[in-house]
């Protein structure tokens, strides 16, 4: 089994609230069918989810009243996006079950404490798709928080340990800089503790789920228990050729034994 996460920057606009890429999710969609791998599949909030979601900071928690609509409305949106996917997966012959955070997750002081991964194990074994995404879900400390993607594949691998983990960003990896504004960054092809102890703290745009530091310390931990990489998912037929173990640009991130 190989467990993807579509990155919300790939499949929308995360500047743009509420923008789907619809030609790039259809085109993935494509390649994992065509790969005939069997496959978990995880995907990004993007602009469905993290510009209200930071607007209204709910992964502090609940700590004022207005947060509730907005809480409410971002899990409405995150939907909205994860019906899109749901749809271009079955319309690529990909059968599939949408299996929402917020109703099989819960948090505990921002940590993913609990996650029904046996509902995972019977979608598989009947043929279907599970596909899960960044939600917002009850914490027992906080009373609501932010469930990421990342925070998800880290759980999914541990309980499934894939033989790989596929992360589609909207860059060919993870760089030294901002590859959009930076001219001299360059592409990282392992990724190590040292690797993110070296980057520079600074981000693109809004995203409460930690940005890219966030991402390599989930992805040295899916290590553990995966061979995991970093690709471009804007690029066509990279994701298939990653799915079908071939060598494509990226960043590696080796398993650690």
């Amino acid at each position: 089994m190989i467990l993807i996460k579509l990155g919300g920057s790939v499949i929308t606009d995360k500047t743009k609230y509420k923008t789907l890429r619809t030609e790039v999710l259809g085109r993935l969609a494509s390649e994992i069918k065509a790969s005939g791998q069997k496959v978990i599949l995880v995907h990004g909030a993007g602009s469905y989810g993290h510009i209200i979601a930071a607007e209204n900071e709910l992964q502090k928690g609940f700590f004022k009243e207005s947060q509730v609509p907005a809480a409410s409305q971002v899990m409405e949106d995150v939907r909205v996006l994860n019906l899109e996917v749901i749809k271009c997966l079955n319309e690529a012959g990909l059968p599939c079950a949408s299996l929402p955070p917020s109703a099989i997750a819960k948090l505990q002081a921002g940590e993913l404490k609990d996650l029904d991964c046996q509902l995972f194990a019977d979608y598989l074994e009947l043929g279907i798709v599970p596909v899960t995404f960044g939600d917002v879900c009850l914490d027992t400390e906080r009373g609501f928080g932010i469930c990421s993607g990342d925070q998800l594949m880290t759980r999914i691998a541990e309980t499934f340990k894939p033989t790989t983990t596929i992360f589609c960003s909207d860059v060919d990896g993870v760089y030294t800089a901002d590859p959009h504004s930076d001219t001299d960054a360059r592409l990282i092809e392992t990724i190590d503790q040292k690797t993110l102890d070296e980057l520079p703290r600074s981000q693109r745009c809004a995203d409460v789920t930690g940005s890219i530091f966030k991402k390599i310390e989930h992805m040295l931990n899916i290590a553990t228990y995966s061979k995991a990489l970093v690709i471009n998912g804007l690029v066509p037929g990279r994701l298939k050729a990653a799915l079908c173990d071939e060598e494509v640009v990226g960043s590696k991130v080796e398993r650690i034994l």
